[in-house]
């Protein structure tokens, strides 16, 4: 049980318990050293949206939100961003902290003047967020995956008007 959960951008000093949370959350490694991956990409980082979930006085959930782009048929480049990895401790899941750094991830991001967030993700979860299917917009995945896994939202209205294509993840992805 938490107390008092606290979201915040994370520090340097949190790298290490980020590491730790992404790697206990999925089992593995691969997601914990794309954050790594991500962070060292300057071009894609943004350290607003790198937030952590504060709970018992330790790092509980961790969510990156970075840029990517979409590529329509024309060669023609959107900006936009990709919410991932997502990661809660797994004796803190299902509380409601993933929640609370999309939510906050996602309110930043508009902050900050972007327009668009896209996820691949649990078909049940991130529509409870205003995801859609990305095809709605006739965005595609470069990889083949079932459309209802593959997520887009508008941080503005008609944020996505008149941008389709293809997204490209930033080359970090290609090791997840």
């Amino acid at each position: 049980m938490i107390e008092q959960l606290t979201i915040r951008q994370e520090t340097p000093d949190d790298f290490k318990e980020t590491f730790e949370v992404n790697h206990g959350a999925f089992g593995q490694d691969k997601e914990a050293k794309l954050v790594d991956a991500l962070r060292r990409n300057s071009t894609v980082f943004i350290p607003e949206l790198s937030l952590v979930a504060i709970g018992n006085n330790k790092i509980v959930g961790h969510i990156l939100i970075t840029k990517l782009r979409i590529k329509d048929n024309n060669g023609n480049m959107h900006e936009s961003l990709g919410l991932a990895p997502m990661a809660v401790r797994p004796e803190f899941q299902k509380i409601g902290i993933g929640g609370q750094l999309i939510i906050q991830g996602l309110k930043i991001a508009k902050e900050l003047g972007f327009k668009s967030v896209i996820v691949l993700g649990h078909e049940q979860y991130y529509p409870k967020f205003g995801f859609e299917p990305a095809d709605k917009w006739n965005i595609k995945a470069p990889f083949d995956v079932p459309s209802h896994f593959f997520m887009a939202i508008e941080l503005v209205k008609d944020g996505l008007k008149n941008i389709s294509g293809i997204v490209i993840y930033p080359k970090e992805f290609e090791t997840v």
